[in-house]
C-alpha cells in the first residue's frame, strides 16, 4: 500500500502544477464528449471538408482551385522556380504537382522554360493572365486563413503551427527535423 499511496501523492502534486486538462475545460462545440484525440480529429476532418468546399467553389468563381491557386502564389514570389522546389516547399512529391503545373500552363497562368544552367529542369514563371489572380481575393481558402490568423495572437499562432507540424511528422507528411538531418548526411560528399 505504500507505494500505491506514494504515487498517488506525486499524482495529485504534479496535477496541482498543470494547468486545466483540455478534457475540463469548456467544450466549444454542442455534441458528445469524445475525448482529446477523437475531438482533433473530428476538428481535422472539418477543416479538410472545408478546404475542400471551398476550393470548389474557387473553381466555379475564380476559374482554379484551392492548391492551383497556392501554387499561383508562390510561383508569384518565387518567379522562375523549379517543380522540385515548388514540391519541396508543399512537402509533396514532384510528381504529384505534374497535372497542376500542366493545367496551369494549358490555362496561360503560367509559362515553363528551360534552366539555361541545366536543360533538363524547367523554370515556372506567372503570365500576365497568372499575375492577375496573385492578388488577394475574397471566397479563397488564403482569405480565410488571413482573417482566422487576424484574430490570433502570434504565440497562439506559432503554437498551432508547432502542433500541426508536429502531426504532420507523425503522419509522414514531412520530414522530421532528424530527417532532414540524415537526408543532409545522405548527400554529403565521403570524407576522403
Amino acid at each position: 500500500m505504500g507505494n500505491l499511496e506514494a504515487e498517488l501523492k506525486e499524482t495529485v502534486e504534479q496535477e496541482e502544477n498543470v494547468e486545466t486538462p483540455v478534457a475540463e475545460q469548456p467544450e466549444k462545440s454542442r455534441g458528445p464528449q469524445l475525448g482529446e484525440v477523437l475531438e482533433f480529429m473530428r476538428l481535422l476532418w472539418a477543416v479538410d471538408h472545408g478546404l475542400q468546399s471551398t476550393s470548389k467553389r474557387m473553381e466555379s468563381t475564380l476559374g482554379i482551385t484551392g492548391p492551383q491557386r497556392l501554387v499561383l502564389r508562390l510561383v508569384g514570389r518565387f518567379p522562375g522556380i523549379t517543380a522540385g522546389a515548388l514540391a519541396q516547399i508543399l512537402h509533396v512529391h514532384p510528381s504529384t504537382l505534374t497535372g497542376v503545373l500542366k493545367r496551369l500552363e494549358k490555362r496561360g497562368l503560367l509559362e515553363r522554360k528551360s534552366d539555361p544552367l541545366d536543360g533538363r529542369k524547367a523554370l515556372f514563371a506567372l503570365t500576365e493572365a497568372g499575375r492577375v489572380l496573385d492578388v488577394p481575393s475574397t471566397g479563397t481558402v488564403e482569405s480565410a486563413v488571413q482573417r482566422v490568423l487576424s484574430r490570433m495572437t502570434r504565440a497562439r499562432i506559432l503554437h498551432t503551427q508547432d502542433v500541426l507540424t508536429a502531426l504532420a511528422e507523425e503522419l509522414g507528411g514531412i520530414p522530421s527535423a532528424a530527417e532532414q538531418t540524415n537526408e543532409g548526411a545522405d548527400h554529403r560528399p565521403a570524407a576522403r
